[in-house]
């Protein structure tokens, strides 16, 4: 037993292994990685608010736009009536540019006007006189830049983690300098950028990135980045600017694991930006809080704001992100909610989440949790799984999952926490299966050695539960408190001759078998058959400290099957049985006992062989069943009849004999009557006052004429009347045959 356990634990030890050095990072196991993201998306995917947000609003660069007012890109003039549109006859609160600028506009003629004055037309004096109202109507880069000017703007720029090609256009202001970034935080740190071309950029308060260094290896953006470092600088991602620029521009201060400020800390837990506390991991990243699918957020056409076409709802008060939604402009993402989702879209959420205060938590330490999940399970499976059976520890490991599952999505939806499923779940399963192809490559073996041993001798539920307490028994002999049985048919010798050996045989079966069934159903162990007798014994191979009780309801039950029984051999014209019952329990030695050619598993003892007289004495009596007083004792829930005390054949100490009643709370009246004045009569006859227990028995047999005890004791008190007993006579009848 001690070794299964050993082998068990180390089973669930080594299973653990991989799973931890892959929580820690040591290892990556790819397929756990790929579970965990369907797990992510499949609880994201159920917990969506699907509501849609007009607190932002997607002003939208699509197909309807480019047919109205040319191919991208448009020529900042109409850049720069859109932002005045927005603010000035819509009264947008923030313009967001999921767009960058790196060039001046080239497109707008300003060159070759430019050209012109120094070249051809430099001496026509009315050209001249016109040039400078001509280069600042042609000058658009300013006309867009004045539209930015002194209004709640952010600029789009890219950062590359890579520096083979140079940097390109101006940078936004930091959001926290390098001075007061002394935090030891693993911060990304790109290699180059893409910016805005330095007229714009200078004119627009504020800048941020849109560019997602941290895309899963599935290509999937499930996460974005709020702070990249760049030269020993922070800069802010777009959605984090427009959320400051709609509050006012609040700080950005960090919050560590610890809940305080100690900026010498690794462990980032949070940003608090005014009055939003949004979590982060030790990067900075966030996981995308996306309201539903595609279009969670209004969107309205870019040509209608340039026109002032465009209605006033949802624009009034909104922060405006603009975006593109034209395929060919490819800004398409793959998201947990859509393979072609709106890149722009992605900000909105992100904004939206940060307001709702929806951003799911997920700190360094989900780690930790993750393990003493898997801890806790690997201790509660593995002590089920070695003590149960197959659907015992199927259901089990099912009910574990579910409430894994349920757990999880609770703590997930009302918590805003994520807590890893795919990897403990995974442990979980991998356990469950790795236990059940051990209990049956290994288990069974032993299973199959117990069932060649004991099959023959108790039912296969003793068996399963044998082989759960391997330690608590052996084949060895052992002297210990049992209880026996003895069984036997009545006038079998007759019964016998009447019958054809084949029907003999066929009834046999027919009696056996179901008497065999109720021993094995109150945890009886069949000793043997003898001929048409039945031996078995209670209390081993498995101790059983309710022995005698389980015996003496065997014992009833296999008398009330007779009754049946005796129907159906009516009915096939087969003679009527009838059996004798004893029982008596004691101290027997039980274990393997034979010779080297035959072995066998029986009882031997004093109290065995008076188990043996005990059932030949039923007949005598003309009861169906006997115990003896130490079975009576074990019993006291039991009412008993006395029958008698007597000395058997081999014995000189007297022993008493009992007819079983059933359960003392289900006696009818009569029966407790009976007892009571049968006692009185048994008094009275051991004392010899032959006259007071005679008149007593005769009333009782006249009342129970059915019982042949009351008959018996008439008959002895008629013989003591003209053979009185010795004078030391203890009221002990000695029987001398077995």
């Amino acid at each position: 037993m001690l070794a299964r356990v050993i082998v068990r634990i180390l089973i669930t030890v080594v299973l653990l292994a991989p799973f931890v050095l892959h929580n820690r990072g040591d290892i990556s196991i790819s397929a756990l990685d790929r579970m965990e993201a369907f797990a992510y998306d499949a609880r994201l995917v159920l917990t969506m608010p699907q509501t849609l947000d007009d607190r932002v609003v997607i002003i939208d660069i699509d197909e309807e736009s480019l047919m109205a007012q040319g191919q991208w890109p448009w020529g900042r003039n109409k850049l720069g009536a859109l932002v005045n549109n927005l603010f000035d006859k819509y009264g947008v609160k923030v313009v967001g540019f999921d767009v960058v600028f790196p060039e001046p506009d080239r497109g707008s003629g300003l060159t070759v006007l430019s050209s012109l004055a120094e070249g051809s037309l430099s001496s026509d004096s009315y050209f001249i006189e016109q040039l400078p109202q001509l280069r600042e109507s042609l000058d658009w880069d300013n006309i867009f830049a004045d539209s930015l000017r002194d209004r709640e703007a952010v600029m789009g720029f890219v950062f590359r983690e890579s520096d083979e090609t140079a940097a390109i256009g101006m940078l936004p202001p930091p959001s926290v300098l390098e001075q007061k970034n002394d935090t030891q935080v693993e911060f990304i740190e790109p290699k180059s950028f893409t910016g805005n071309y330095s007229v714009l950029q200078s004119a627009a308060p504020a800048g941020g990135f849109f560019d997602n260094p941290t895309v899963d290896s599935d290509g999937v953006y499930r996460r974005v980045p709020l702070l990249q470092k760049y030269e020993g600088d922070l800069y802010e991602s777009l959605a984090l600017a427009v959320t400051r620029a709609a509050a006012g521009w609040p700080e950005i201060e960090f919050v560590f694991h610890s809940g305080g400020a100690s900026r010498s800390s690794l462990n980032l837990e949070w940003l608090n930006v005014g009055p939003y506390q949004i979590p982060v991991d030790g990067r900075s990243t966030v996981l995308v809080p996306y309201r539903g699918a595609q279009y969670s957020f209004p969107y309205v056409s870019a040509t209608d704001i340039i026109d002032g076409t465009a209605p006033f709802y949802p624009l009034q008060g909104a922060i405006a992100l603009v975006g593109t939604s034209a395929p060919g402009l490819l800004d398409l993402r793959v998201t947990p909610v859509g393979e072609k989702y709106n890149g722009v879209e992605v900000h909105a959420n992100i904004v939206s989440g940060i307001l709702d205060g929806r951003v799911k938590h997920h700190p360094h330490y989900v780690q930790g949790i993750e393990i003493t999940l898997m801890l806790f399970c690997a201790v509660l499976i593995t002590w089920v799984l070695a003590r149960a059976n197959v659907v015992t520890a199927s259901l089990f490991t099912i009910l574990v999952l579910v409430s894994l599952a349920a757990t999880n999505l609770l703590i997930w939806d009302k918590a805003n926490f994520v807590v890893p499923l795919a990897p403990v779940m995974t442990y979980v399963f991998a356990l469950y299966m790795c236990h059940m192809i051990y209990g049956y490559l290994i288990e069974t073996r032993g299973k199959r050695k117990l069932s060649t041993l004991f099959g023959q001798y108790v039912p296969p539920e003793l068996v399963e539960e044998m082989d759960g307490n391997m330690g608590s028994f052996d084949m060895e002999s052992d002297s210990r408190e049992m209880t026996v049985l003895f069984s036997d048919v009545r006038g079998f010798t007759t019964i016998s001759e009447t019958l054809q050996p084949r029907e003999l045989s066929q009834l046999m079966n027919e009696y056996l078998t179901p008497m065999t069934r109720i021993i094995h159903q109150h945890r009886g162990t069949i000793d043997k058959y003898m001929g048409d007798a039945i031996m078995a014994f209670w209390g081993a191979p498995l101790e059983d400290p309710d022995h005698a009780r389980h015996a003496l309801e065997a014992a009833l039950e296999m008398q009330k099957a007779m009754q049946d029984l005796t129907v159906e051999f009516r009915e096939r014209g087969w003679p009527e049985i009838r059996i004798g019952v004893g029982i008596n329990s004691g101290m027997m030695r039980v274990g393997n006992m034979g010779s080297e050619f035959r072995m066998a598993y029986t009882v031997m003892g004093d109290a065995v062989n008076l188990g043996s007289r005990i059932e030949g004495l039923t007949k005598k009596y003309g009861i169906e069943s006997a115990v003896g007083e130490n079975t009576v004792k074990l019993v006291p829930e039991h009412a008993f009849l006395e029958i008698d005390l007597v000395r058997v054949k081999g014995k000189d100490h007297p022993v008493a004999i009992y007819e079983p009643l059933g359960p003392r709370d289900a006696l009818a009246s009569e029966v407790r009557s009976m007892i009571k004045q049968h006692a009185r009569a048994l008094k009275m006859y051991r004392s010899a006052n032959w006259d007071g227990a005679e008149q007593a028995l005769f009333m009782l047999h006249q009342a129970h004429p059915e019982r042949k005890i009351f008959q018996v004791y008439l008959d002895r008190i008629a013989y003591y009347r003209t053979h009185l007993p010795a004078e030391d006579w203890d009221g002990v009848f000695t029987h001398e045959t077995k």
